[in-house]
């Protein structure tokens, strides 16, 4: 030590006590390999845990009639910590949208879990013509990760092009699709998904009937609003928050969340407008001076 800190007791028989290191070390720093092994056991305990929150649900594939096992979450598994304006739900724990695909390993017949056993024999057959006939088997693990659920959204969503299923099957799949790309901060990507279900959306709206996927009319009215906003079409937004808005019967909670977000618009457009002016009027002061020196330069 570099000072003795027990100085004045050696007349008491500690004369030997400036050896003493007062913070002795109980145990060594971990290496590099400790940490790494600590990581990759922290990891395999979450997988474990994961696997606790999941079941196999026996399902048969409408298309060819093989049985599979769907990896499904309890719905004891669910933990949400906050929804978003568009609708999408954010989970700790397990992700459920991770799993909200089924996929036949047999035929590739996919789509989401509310939807597979919707299928018409017409569409089976255009499965089984434009699909099946191409598929390539693929072993998933047992735990879905982004990637994962990414791959098998879009391969649900082929599934509903081939099957020329509704808009509002391909316009909910693309939503989910933008969400995933969402969590990997993709934003290019979202953004392509956003605007794709957004075209679903508006087709749905005019030509289908409601609710799909537990949506009434003016649920739909305030996302197609949303998707807007989320892609810029501000004032597109605006018309659509303002119908929900002024529609009698519309929910309070409704009505509020599209006043939120039609405040929001008015206040990106209003601090867009400010800086408009604000590098007008800076551009103007530029030419005034230079004029001013142009001239006082022609004057001499």
């Amino acid at each position: 030590m570099d000072k003795n800190i027990f100085s004045g007791l050696e007349d008491l028989g500690f004369d030997d006590a400036s050896e003493l290191d007062l913070y002795t070390k109980t145990k060594e720093e971990p290496s590099e390999e400790d940490l790494v092994k600590a990581i990759e056991d922290s990891k395999l305990n979450e997988i474990e845990k994961q696997k606790t929150l999941l079941y196999d649900k026996e399902v048969t594939c409408p298309s060819c009639d093989h049985v599979f096992n769907a990896r499904t979450v309890k719905t004891s598994a669910y933990r949400v910590l906050k929804k978003e304006s568009d609708f999408f739900t954010i989970y700790t724990v397990i992700n459920p949208y991770f799993y909200y695909v089924w996929l036949c390993n047999v035929c590739g017949y996919t789509s989401m879990k509310s939807d597979f056993e919707k299928i018409k024999n017409s569409q089976i057959e255009l499965v089984q013509n434009k699909i099946s006939v191409k598929w390539h088997g693929k072993k998933y693990p047992e735990i879905y990760d982004v990637h994962m659920a990414i791959e098998r959204y879009k391969l649900a969503l082929l599934n509903y092009v081939v099957m020329d299923s509704k808009s509002s099957k391909k316009a909910m799949t693309c939503l989910k699709i933008a969400w995933m790309y969402r969590i990997t901060e993709e934003s290019e990507n979202e953004q392509t998904f956003l605007k794709q279900s957004l075209e679903g959306f508006n087709d749905a709206y005019f030509n289908e009937s409601f609710p799909f996927y537990g949506m009434n009319k003016f649920t739909v009215m305030y996302l197609i609003g949303e998707l807007n906003r989320r892609t810029s079409n501000f004032d597109e937004a605006l018309r659509w928050f303002s119908n929900v808005i002024t529609t009698p019967n519309v929910s309070l909670k409704l009505k509020e969340l599209a006043k939120d977000q039609r405040d929001l618009i008015r206040k990106i457009k209003s601090d867009s407008i400010k800086k408009d002016l604000t590098t007008a009027s800076e551009e103007t002061m530029a030419e005034d001076k230079k004029k001013g020196f142009f001239s006082k330069l022609f004057n001499k």
